[in-house]
């Protein structure tokens, strides 16, 4: 979610879930303005922030006050009851959007979703209040407390899904509460609470009923989602109930921590349960990833997919090692995909090409729900246009933006053709795309959930042998084919001036299947004793233990970042690759790091500047000088930070946002691609 400037807008009906926003909002350093609806918002809502109280009929107050406090970004939270248009009072602005859309004619969800266009009509952002909170926030599949259903309590449940699908189908609610088989209640205009209460009364003899809560079908979830807190534990207990289950991936959970702990002590199941149960189709997503970077992308958001969906996902399609251990089968070896560089493609270019006619071959016989392609845009867009220009239809997602802010803009305008939409890594990507009208979402970057800072240094000194005061450095020559035969040589040579300046040093070297053997072959005269390692786990553990870092330039920058560990940055291209680079690339630096920090910290040494002279001075500064060092660790903290404002999950916001456009497009809704087939 791209940063806007101006405080996040607020407009507050009833509950807990507005406070929870205002404090969340606070926690993070962001302003708010509160918009108070009378009548429903509570007066602990707004204690200590900026507000305002304005009726829900006053239309043309709500928009001047939220334009006077310069309200750029929006969240509508907390329920409201839907009065009648008498009891409304509408002004005239209010009047003329009810004449326009039917204020009677349209159920609740469609007016809310009215709602949120006309919001967007007038400049704002309308984000969810999962965006704001986190997709952590989100109910799990599964159970969250110690208490479990037993099996008449899971028939109800299931019963009470089948039920409440059919009542959300007709825009009627979105609650259901069952007792040994029999409907106690079902949610109108009320509200769950009101549902509870009413079914307190209802309750039979005998085991206690359950609450189930789920979306409707094409609801606008950025201005109601389902939501469960304490206060539904409180009267779910009241009522009898034995437990509740809520649709995961959907639900808002309102303080996790502490409704886990009322429900376990009212002896309450809390079980989140898959809403694509009942014989629905599971979504069948084709994923294509032509480099090992992007197959790591495709991993986490494979396991993210299976995590939204309770294991009802169907993949299918290309990638390596982290996505095979998601139980994923490459139609292709990633080997043959994973090149860079004009010089270094033209002589792979019949293969790569053939590859692409496979691929959209398989794509048009198998027939998936959407297609996400991850990075690699040579071979990722030539698939992109070569089924639109064959009519295809099915929706495109392209996982990575293309570094447009940095060479050839036209990109943007050539994705645009042919994506629905893209996910963007860095936070001030979304404008360069969303202004040539290609759909958005800032998901975050996935290093964030790498686990690169959480690797165990003390496992990898053991396992290797290696003293605890005996110096590590981290070498890292790239994932692809030419890098490495180009960096291998310049490194190597560097870690041999380095031998006497600095003491005596042991030498790790990840790398991945796709180039082990030659970076095995490669470094065995190294000095170092070099250990080559292969996986994750193995890395980061190697990132624990080391002082310092040299690295081919790429995502690994950011791994070691969030590891802590000081790096340098280097890179060669073909000399023909660097000069077409040298004329169109408009920025000076490429390391990510640097770039999201918008200053130079980590030294990039790039083309004729990758020496082994200047290589082994920036590791020896980064080993020896403590005060190099710690602006080093601080500034990674900072751009760490920074990455992690889309929420604690990238690859579970991807995950949320490719499954909401498939509801979408089968739904035939308005968030549905309709892109056009275009040359």
């Amino acid at each position: 979610m791209a940063a806007r400037a101006g405080p996040l807008g607020i407009i507050a009906g009833s509950g807990a879930l507005p406070r929870r926003l205002v404090e969340n909002c606070r926690a993070a350093g962001r302003p708010v303005f509160v918009l108070a609806l009378q009548g429903e918002a509570d007066d602990a809502t707004v204690a200590d922030v900026p507000h305002a109280w304005c009726r829900i009929g006053a239309a043309a107050r709500v928009l001047d006050l939220l334009h006077a406090n310069s309200v750029t970004d929006l969240v509508l939270a907390g329920g409201v009851r839907r009065p009648s248009l008498t009891a409304l009072l509408p002004d005239w602005r209010a009047a003329k959007f009810f004449a326009r859309v039917g204020y009677r004619a349209l159920g609740d969800d469609g007016l809310l979703s009215a709602i949120v266009k006309e919001l967007e009509r007038e400049g704002f952002r309308v984000v969810g209040a999962d965006d704001i909170l986190g997709p952590d926030n989100l109910m799990p599949v599964g159970l969250l407390g110690r208490h479990r259903p037993d099996d008449d309590a899971k028939a109800d449940i299931e019963h009470a899904m089948r039920i409440v699908r059919a009542l959300g189908a007709l825009d009627i609610g979105q609650a259901v509460i069952v007792q040994q088989g029999l409907v106690l209640g079902v949610e109108a205009a009320e509200g769950t609470d009101e549902l509870l209460r009413r079914c307190v009364a209802l309750r039979r003899e005998g085991p206690g009923g359950v609450l189930v809560k789920m979306a409707k079908p094409g609801q606008e979830r950025r201005a109601d989602r389902p939501t469960i807190g304490l206060r539904t534990v409180a009267l779910a207990a009241a009522a009898g109930l034995r437990g509740i289950a809520a649709e995961a991936g959907m639900t808002l959970v309102i303080d996790r921590a502490e409704l886990v702990r009322a429900a376990d002590e009212a002896g309450l199941f809390v079980i989140g349960v898959a809403g694509t149960g009942n014989g629905e189709e599971a979504p069948f997503i084709f994923i294509v990833a032509g480099e090992p970077s992007g197959d790591a992308l495709g991993g986490a958001l494979i396991r993210a997919l299976r995590e939204r969906t309770g294991g009802r996902v169907r993949v299918a399609g290309i990638g390596g090692e982290s996505m095979a251990e998601q139980g994923f089968a490459s139609l292709v070896p990633l080997s043959d995909l994973a090149v860079a560089g004009i010089a270094e493609v033209l002589p792979r270019a019949p293969l790569i090409l053939r590859r692409v006619r496979e691929t959209v071959q398989a794509i048009r016989q198998l027939r998936p729900d959407a297609v996400v392609t991850i990075d690699s845009s040579g071979f990722s867009w030539r698939i992109a246009h070569r089924l639109r220009r064959h009519g295809e239809r099915l929706p495109l997602i392209h996982y990575v933006a293309p570094m447009v802010w940095a060479w050839r803009p036209g990109r943007a305008r050539r994705m645009a053709r042919w994506y629905d939409h893209l996910l963007t890594l860095l936070p001030f990507e979304p404008p360069y795309f969303e202004a040539v009208g290609l759909a958005c979402s800032y998901v975050g970057h996935p290093v964030i959930e790498s686990g690169a800072d959480r690797g165990d240094a003390a496992r990898f000194r053991a396992i290797h042998g290696i003293a605890e005061d005996e110096l590590v450095l981290t070498v890292l020559p790239g994932s692809r084919g030419g890098e490495v035969r180009r960096l291998l040589p310049v490194f190597g040579s560097a870690l041999r001036q380095l031998d006497p300046m600095i003491d005596p040093f042991r030498v790790a070297v990840p790398t991945v299947e796709t180039v082990a053997d030659e970076v095995t072959a490669g470094i065995a005269d190294w000095p170092g004793r070099p250990i080559v390692l292969r996986g994750a786990a193995a890395k980061y553990d190697a990132f624990a233990a080391s002082r310092a870092a040299m690295a081919a330039s790429g995502t690994v920058a950011l791994e070691l970042a969030l590891a802590r560990v000081p790096m340098v940055i280097a890179y060669r291209l073909n000399r023909l690759t660097q000069i077409v680079l040298d004329w169109v690339v408009k920025v000076r630096q490429v390391n990510l790091v640097n770039l999201i920090l918008g200053r130079i910290l980590v030294t990039e040494l790039l083309g004729d500047d990758c020496t082994p002279e200047r290589l082994a001075a920036a590791v020896a500064e980064l080993v020896r000088d403590e005060r190099v060092r710690s602006a080093h660790i601080e500034g990674y903290d900072e751009a760490v930070r920074r990455l992690g404002a889309a929420g604690p999950s990238p690859s579970g916001n991807a995950a949320d946002r490719i499954l909401a456009i498939i509801a979408a497009r089968q739904r035939g809704g308005a968030d549905s691609p309709t892109t056009a087939t275009k040359e």
